[in-house]
């Protein structure tokens, strides 16, 4: 319990130095800036079968892929980053440093996560229409999707973390994976519209189902006409995110002791000189 509360701590203290410095805080406006006005130039455009802009329709999946981006390869980059600079050798070297350390990695992901989904969420209750059309009992579903959204993704961030050999190796393979994924997840095209073999991939994967979590809790019931089986698939949401974070939390610990058992001085200083060679 010493041990979660350092880490709880530790995740505290690093997300607010996120917070305050002004790079990250620019980042998060700059992205959502982006995202924003997309949206907006796609206000009028409508969803056939609805009455609802592609704007609206499209929001609530972009939430789950920023999301999953933000589990998987933020995460990911993070702790390979944190190996490499020797961050993880002094967290070993700790007794329990392990679980603290993990324990506030979760932790500052989920915060940072948040952050984005308020900085994306706010300007778009102002500019965009139709959103939260499920009322009180839809917007109580954000308290589920949200939280196991990350208990699916985090902990397998943290086992592409412990396997990349650098962190450059995720920032480039982790970006074209989730991009690959969000194409064919339907986050912005209904994904009913797509092939059946594109369906069933989409489907695999959280990404999908994150989307759909976030569309069921911010839009109004006739959005899910545009879903596949026409309904918000409550159930097999949970059931799907769930399989993935049961999945990951039972393998993430194992990896990641595996991985904390090779790490030494040694090689924290082997990887420190292939990087100045590589400069």
């Amino acid at each position: 319990m010493n041990a979660v509360r350092n880490g709880l701590r530790r995740g505290w203290t690093e997300y607010l130095a996120a917070v305050r410095t002004p790079a990250d805080v620019i980042n998060y406006g700059i992205v959502s800036a982006f995202f924003m006005v997309i949206l907006w130039l796609n206000r009028d455009e409508t969803v056939a079968g609805t009455s609802l802009s592609l704007a609206t329709l499209a929001l609530p999946g972009l939430l789950g892929m920023l999301a999953v981006y933000t589990g998987i390869v933020s995460s990911g980059y993070a702790l390979a980053a944190e190996r490499e600079d020797g961050t993880l050798l002094r967290a070993k070297a700790v007794p329990n440093g392990m679980t603290g350390y993990v324990t506030g990695h979760i932790l500052r992901v989920a915060l940072e996560t948040a952050t984005m989904l308020v900085a994306m969420l706010v300007p778009a209750l102002l500019l965009i229409e139709g959103l939260f059309g499920a009322g009180l009992a839809g917007g109580l579903n954000l308290l589920w999707v949200f939280p196991l959204g990350l208990l699916a993704t985090v902990p397998i961030g943290m086992v592409i973390g412990s396997l990349a050999k650098s962190p450059r190796a995720i920032a480039g393979l982790g970006l074209l994976a989730v991009g690959a994924l969000t194409f064919v997840s339907g986050v912005f095209t209904p994904l009913a519209g797509q092939p059946g073999w594109i369906q069933g991939v989409a489907q695999v994967f959280p990404v999908y189902w994150l989307g759909l979590g976030m569309r069921s809790a911010l839009l109004p019931g006739e959005a899910a006409a545009v879903e596949i089986t026409h309904t918000w698939r409550t159930l097999e949401t949970i059931g799907v995110l769930g399989l993935w974070a049961v999945v990951g939390l039972l393998l993430a610990p194992v990896v990641l002791r595996r991985m904390a058992r090779r790490e030494s001085g040694s090689a924290l200083d082997e990887r420190r000189q292939k990087v100045m060679q590589r400069i």
